[in-house]
């Protein structure tokens, strides 16, 4: 699943490390449109249904977050 997560997250931003970052919402790296392509590609992927109520920075600012926040559906 973490590596699935990664490639999304490469397509849609390939100028940042996921590997390493773990401030990609609160450091401003990743937009609100980022995170809109993001919640969208991860819905279709592992055919969840990300609510408003999960838009929270802490679920999106590492893989490893992502990953919990998925697992946790």
């Amino acid at each position: 699943m973490r590596d699935t997560i990664l490639e999304i997250l490469q397509d849609i931003r390939s100028d940042i490390d996921f590997e390493s970052e773990t401030e990609l919402v609160d450091g401003g790296l990743l937009t609100s449109l980022d995170i809109v392509a993001i919640v969208s590609e991860l819905n279709d992927e592992f055919d969840v249904d990300i609510s408003p109520d999960d838009l929270l920075p802490e679920n999106f600012n590492s893989v490893d977050a992502m990953v919990e926040l998925i697992s946790g559906m």
